[in-house]
């Protein structure tokens, strides 16, 4: 059975974030269409470490070769890129804070990244290890226009998943959101998930 891998980042509950319903858009009709599973992760509520050194150096030492000191930090990080390999789609639903993604999604990102295991480095550079999935990116900003010159959370994360070898990936955002018109992009954003996942 498919799988989907859901991850929201907003620090608003389901009924007040625009992120989120747009990936629950995402979702609902891409589990209806293939049948897949769901597997969601609230980044904003789980309170996510940030790396620190010794994290980091737990991260990097393999399995069978940590101390119990690094097995306890190098757990979670264990269990979300056990989430992201066992995904078929992913869906990320996230506001835009300050032009830039929130902190829990870095944290997210810096996590699920380990040379050897989701990329490694060759003679030619890196190479993503998470080929063949797909993703969506459900974005929702109060005045950041997305993939303008200031959108520096969309572009990172499209370079980001890619890194991971995640290329194939696609977008529907809600920008523009605090204008005099955010009603009408929040609907015409909604649409276009659900097309998206159609």
């Amino acid at each position: 059975m498919p799988n989907i891998l859901y991850l929201t980042a907003s620090i608003r509950s389901d009924g007040e974030s625009v992120s989120r319903g747009l990936g629950q858009r995402l979702v609902e009709g891409l589990a209806a269409k293939t049948g897949a599973s769901v597997t969601t992760r609230d980044l904003a509520a789980n309170d996510l470490p940030y790396v620190s050194a010794g994290r980091f150096a737990a991260n990097l030492t393999p399995a069978g070769q940590r101390t119990p000191e690094q097995a306890e930090l190098a757990a979670i990080a264990d269990t979300l890129i056990a989430e992201l390999q066992a995904a078929d789609t992913i869906v990320i639903a996230s506001p835009v804070y300050n032009f830039g993604p929130p902190a829990t999604l870095k944290a997210w990102a810096d996590l699920v990244a380990r040379a050897g295991t989701t990329f490694r480095y060759t003679a030619t550079g890196p190479e993503g290890l998470l080929k063949g999935k797909k993703a969506f990116l459900a974005m929702a900003s109060g005045g950041t226009p997305m993939g303008s010159e200031i959108d520096f959370m969309s572009r990172w994360l499209v370079f980001f998943l890619g890194f991971l070898g995640i290329s194939d990936v696609e977008m529907v955002a809600a920008d523009g959101i605090m204008g005099q018109d955010g009603e009408v992009r929040i609907a015409a954003a909604q649409e276009t998930a659900l097309k998206l996942a159609a």
